[in-house]
Parts: C-alpha cells; structure tokens; sequence
C-alpha cells in the first residue's frame, strides 16, 4: 500500500514537471509568434494604416479560430453573463493594437517590447484604483522601479519622441484588459472571450475602413497573413500556457520577448539597442517579475 502510495506521488509529481516544461515551450513559441508579427507589420510601414492593419488582423484570427467555436458550439460560445465588459475590453484591445501597431511603424522593434514589458505595473497600479486591491511597500518600490526604467527607455537623452509616449499610452491600455479578464475569467470561457475581442474588433475598426482603406497589394496581402496567423498562434498557445501552469511560473519566459525584438532589429534591419534601453529594459523585468511573484504569494495565503 505504502509502495503504490509512493508510485503515485510520483506520477503526479512527473506529470506537473512535465506540465510545467510543455507550458514554458509554450510560451518561449507563443513569444516567439508575437514577435514575428510586429517584424510583419514593421515590414509593412507606415503606408498602410494601422486601423486597416488592425481590422484584418481581427478578421484573420477569426478565421483562424472558426474551427475552435464550431467545436465548441456557436450557442456556448456567444452564450456570456457580462457583455458590457466584453465591450470595453475589446475597444481597449483593439485600440492598444493600434496605438501599438503605429509604434512598431515607426520605431525599433525592440523599444517598443520594451515599453510594452510595463504592463504588470500598470496592472498593479490600475488593480489599487479600480478594484480596490492594497498592494503593500514592497510592490510600490518594484513599480517606482520599474516606472524609472521606463524613463531611462522613452527619455535616454531629454528628448521625449511622440511615439515613446503613444507605446506607452497603448502599454496602458493593454494593462487594463487584464483587468477586464480577471472578471470575465470568473464566468466566461477563454473561447467566449476571444471570440468577442475578435468580432468586436471586426465591427469597431469596420466602421472607420471607409476613410483609411488602401488598395491591397500582392506583398501586403502575404505579410498581413503573416500577422494574423503569427497573432492567432501567439494567442493560443499563451492561452494553453497559462492553462496548464501557474502564472509564476510561466512569466518569466515571456519577457524572452525582448531578446526576439532585439535580434530582428539587428538581423533585418542593423539595429543595435543603446545601452539606455538594454538597462531599462532589464529593471523592467526585474520590477514585473517581482509583481508577479508577490502577487502570486499573496494569493496563495
């Protein structure tokens, strides 16, 4: 009895490891994926507008996903409780998508990912104020820290450029869907969520195609593919990570993010990082993975 007692703790102990490993594959490939598509809409340029970027973007990873709530069931999926969230975390979605989609236009790659990293601070900062959550001294001190090398990344030398400040208006923005997840996960299905981010998406940068429509040529067409397909994967394969094992984990890795942005910068387009993104980009990581662990410790108490 003692003997299979033992065998089956270590069953469970080998399926959790080998867990843990297939979730943080998951989400190195995931990073890798959404990585890929900034080079696509990088490649792409400032000619196309980032509402029509973002509109077939949506419309793409619908198709994409189409399979997935067949299976599903369309009247599961539609199916949700909160639909006025669902609304405003798909307009903060998709209007983060543009606002980031004309950075990486116009700026590297990697200062871009860098700003983008800050999202945990934000998150924590937009917890305290909207859901009330106390964050003690130790979480403040990582945000000051954290804010600090975002500044050393958007102000290297006292120059502030616009589009410095428009990634970190989208790096907002994108914090504060997490906050519409923490209580649409409480009811809905990671299905259901995505599919109304998508279709909302579709409609709200639908309405503005009219005014920024460009003719689609061959080029674009199988960059713009490359974009919706890199997104769809990303977007699953995080989705699978995060599924399988603790955010605590799994965190880390993404910031691997960087590293990705920082080699297509320099393999496409010769671009090297001064040395005031590299810090800031490093004390960024610092300061998120330490919100991550101590909010992981506090849940757990």
């Amino acid at each position: 009895m003692l003997l299979k007692r033992r065998n089956d703790i270590n069953l469970n102990m080998n399926w959790t490891k080998n867990s843990n490993t297939r979730a943080i594959i998951a989400m190195l490939v995931a990073t890798i994926a959404l990585s890929s598509m900034t080079v696509f809409v990088k490649i792409i340029g400032p000619n196309y507008h980032p509402i029509q970027i973002t509109f077939l973007r949506a419309v793409i990873v619908l198709v994409i996903l189409a399979p997935f709530i067949l299976r599903s069931g369309i009247a599961k999926v539609v199916h949700t409780q909160k639909p006025i969230l669902h609304i405003f975390r798909a307009l903060a979605g998709a209007a983060s998508n543009i606002l980031y989609f004309y950075c990486y236009q116009r700026m590297s790659i990697a200062d871009v990912t860098v700003i983008g990293q800050a999202v945990p601070i934000f998150v924590c900062i937009l917890a305290t104020l909207f859901l009330g959550e106390k964050v003690g001294w130790r979480r403040w001190s990582a945000i000051s820290l954290g804010f600090s090398g975002v500044v050393l990344v958007i102000n290297p030398s006292g120059d502030i450029q616009t589009e410095s400040l428009v990634a970190l208006l989208a790096t907002l923005l994108f914090a504060s869907t997490f906050l519409f997840m923490r209580v649409l996960g409480k009811t809905e299905s990671p299905t259901t969520v995505v599919f109304y981010y998508m279709a909302i998406s579709v409609l709200v940068t639908g309405l503005a195609q009219p005014f920024v429509w460009k003719s689609l040529s061959y080029d674009f067409l199988w960059l713009m593919l490359g974009v919706g397909v890199s997104a769809a994967i990303g977007q699953m394969l995080m989705s699978y990570s995060l599924k399988n094992a603790e955010a605590s984990i799994i965190t880390p890795f993404k910031y691997s993010g960087i590293l990705w942005a920082i080699i297509f910068d320099l393999v496409i387009w010769n671009l090297s990082p001064i040395f005031s993104t590299l810090l800031g980009g490093f004390i960024i990581t610092l300061s998120g993975i330490y919100i991550f662990q101590r909010e992981t410790k506090k849940k757990s108490k």
